[in-house]
This record gives structure tokens, C-alpha cells and sequence, in this order.
């Protein structure tokens, strides 16, 4: 790992933020299917400030999905540095797993981000939309280079078009997150 610190967003909208997010590259993790296809996050502001998050992919067929909150690192800052707490495993919740989410880049739009973490073990590009033209792929991919990310890990997510609007089948016993203790 390098010295060179990262810098989040400051003075994130977060109203502007809430909605659907379309993963378009990450670092494959554990915590998700190999196989995971049209991997989305949707985000909704609760009554308290704090973030619900809805995490889905779809893997041989079935959706799978956990929910989690999002709240800042540190109230008093101005910088997209929060932290995220899922608990696991998702059908029993018993045990909190908490994660940096680090929003290191948007558009002035709103319209496509990039979200890692200091340790740079873990990075997303997201887009509002199920694909994100090549040129601004290109850039995003060039800021990570910049914050010192090994980019030659990223993965594309593959997004169907139009995505699933539905629900459909779930994965209702949990066998994807046994599946991500195994590397599988």
C-alpha cells in the first residue's frame, strides 16, 4: 500500500445521491457472487439522516440481496466518508460487518461515481444508467489509477438492458453468502 492519502467528495448533495446505482466495474469481492450479473445499489434517505442500502445481484437466475445502513464517518466533516453496516449472514442477522464507503468522485449530475476505500482493497464505478459510454469509463478508470488503485483487477459487471425491474426468484437460503466465505 502506498502513503498518498485519498480525498473524498466534499459537500455531497445526499438527497441528489438516493437512487439506483448500476455497478459498472469493481474489485471482484468475496461478499458477492462470482457469477453476479446486473449488480445494482439503491439507496434511500431514512428519517433519521442516516442511509438505507439495498445491495442485489442476480446469480443463476435467483436474486440475491442484503440491506444495510449507511451513516457519515464523522458528523462534523464535509467529505463523502461514511460508513456502511451490514449484518450476516443475511437470512439470520447476528453479526454486524462494517465497511468505509469512501465516494471518491461524481459528476456534476449525479449521473456516475466512483466509490472506494482507503485501504484500496475495494472499488466501484457506478452510473445511474445500465451502461456507461467507453470515454467516461476510460477517465474514471484513469482517476483510480491516479489514487493509486491496481486497476488491472477491475471487473466489468454485466448488465442486462433493459435491467430487472422485478424481484423475481430469490436465493432465499442464503447459499451465495456461504458461497463468498468459501472464495467461491
Amino acid at each position: 500500500m502506498t502513503g498518498k492519502e485519498m480525498e473524498a467528495v466534499k459537500n455531497l448533495d445526499l438527497k441528489r445521491y438516493m437512487g439506483r446505482w448500476y455497478e459498472i466495474a469493481c474489485f471482484p469481492s468475496r461478499f458477492q457472487p462470482r457469477d453476479g450479473v446486473n449488480t445494482r445499489a439503491t439507496y434511500s434517505l431514512r428519517d433519521d439522516g442516516t442511509v438505507n442500502v439495498l445491495n442485489e445481484t442476480w446469480s443463476a437466475g435467483k436474486r440475491s440481496y442484503i440491506e444495510g445502513i449507511a451513516y457519515k464517518a464523522d458528523p462534523n466533516s464535509d467529505e463523502a466518508k461514511l460508513k456502511v453496516k451490514f449484518y450476516v449472514p443475511p437470512f439470520l442477522p447476528l453479526f454486524p460487518v462494517v465497511g468505509d464507503y469512501w465516494l471518491l468522485y461524481i459528476d456534476d449530475d449525479y449521473q456516475h461515481a466512483v466509490v472506494g476505500q482507503p485501504s484500496r482493497n475495494y472499488i466501484w464505478v457506478l452510473c445511474r444508467k445500465t451502461h456507461l459510454d467507453d470515454e467516461i469509463y476510460n477517465e474514471l478508470v484513469e482517476k483510480a489509477k491516479n489514487w493509486e488503485y491496481d486497476v488491472s483487477k477491475l471487473h466489468k459487471t454485466p448488465q442486462s438492458d433493459p435491467p430487472p425491474e422485478e424481484e423475481g426468484p430469490q436465493d432465499t437460503k442464503g447459499i451465495w453468502w456461504f458461497k463468498s466465505l468459501l472464495g467461491r
